[in-house]
């Protein structure tokens, strides 16, 4: 495989950063994360909402003293020249990531040592399960005051791995952490969308989540093309036990059905059917079915 780095397309072993790199030491960095999906032709790529995936990433760098290699088409391209050369004709995620590289000691955010980078794998299935079993943890979501959640920093996803360790350990697939006030926040690395009586609902990014592009590419599909009410609001924690539907969103996820939450079902434990026309519609979406969506995807080879 190969990897982009600073301007080189070198082998992925050869792409290595110094063991003194302030992005090591103390977590200093942003990443995205995109895929790309195969289309029915088994040859073309189509990788969805590039444009908006590298916009959240300039905003990210700005917000954290770092600088892209150029404007938001030019990085585009990286990206895609990323999957040409390593021929890609699968399934893909691609994780662009700009990084403070200094070797200096001190956590000091300075633009001038900023390093990007990116690289891609073959990717199927995040959560490679029909539906999942979460818990709430005892690990709080980092507010958004403490470390912008906007900005998709590396060093907070060690909140993550621990809320996902914690899932982990008492036998659960995932985890969902609240904000500090006891909001439901987000997964460890995925939206939350519940259902009441019809109606779709999920938590703000004021929540201390990320501004999630699937999140809200969701919410169009939802709303725009399938007529479902919709509404944004914050999410009590005993809530999530008394919805009809729960689903996790992400780039890696996509749309995850959860069957339980803290050992008490969902519904009657099987997935719900606003879950089951959003997860079909998203999948026609990724893969290039649906005419009004395509502007949503940039192919690879075509």
């Amino acid at each position: 495989m190969v990897t982009y780095l600073d301007g080189r397309w070198i082998n992925d072993e050869d792409a290595t950063i110094s063991v003194r790199s302030r992005a090591l030491n103390y977590g200093m960095g942003c990443f995205g994360g995109i895929r790309g999906y195969l289309a029915d032709d088994g040859k073309e790529v189509l990788v969805f909402r590039l444009d908006q995936h590298v916009k959240r990433l300039a905003i990210s760098a700005r917000v954290l003293y770092l600088t892209l290699p150029g404007d938001v088409q030019q990085v585009g391209q990286i990206l895609i020249d990323l999957l040409r050369k390593n021929d890609v004709h699968h399934d893909v995620y691609i994780r662009p990531l700009v990084i403070h590289n200094s070797p200096e000691l001190a956590p000091v955010c300075d633009a001038k040592t900023s390093s990007f980078i990116a690289y891609c794998m073959p990717l199927k299935r995040y959560l490679d399960k029909d539906a999942i079993d979460v818990c709430v943890s005892s690990w709080r979501r980092v507010p958004d005051n403490a470390i912008p959640t906007r900005t998709k920093p590396t060093g907070a996803y060690l909140n993550s791995a621990l809320a996902r360790r914690e899932a982990f350990d008492n036998g659960f697939d995932e985890a969902i952490m609240l904000t500090e006030s006891g909001k439901v926040s987000e997964g460890s690395a995925e939206h939350v969308f519940i259902v009441r009586d019809g109606v779709l609902y999920s938590p703000p990014s004021t929540e201390d989540n990320l501004d999630g592009i699937t999140r809200r590419s969701l919410i169009t599909m939802a709303t725009e093309d399938l007529g479902l009410p919709f509404a944004e609001r914050p999410i009590g924690r005993s809530e999530l036990y008394a919805v009809d539907e729960l689903f996790l969103c992400g780039t890696g996820a996509q749309v995850t059905p959860v069957r339980s939450v803290d050992r008490r079902l969902v519904g009657d434990g099987s997935i719900g059917p606003i879950t089951i026309k959003l997860k079909q519609h998203f999948d026609d979406v990724v893969h290039g079915r649906v005419d009004s969506r395509k502007s949503w995807l940039t192919p690879v080879w075509g």
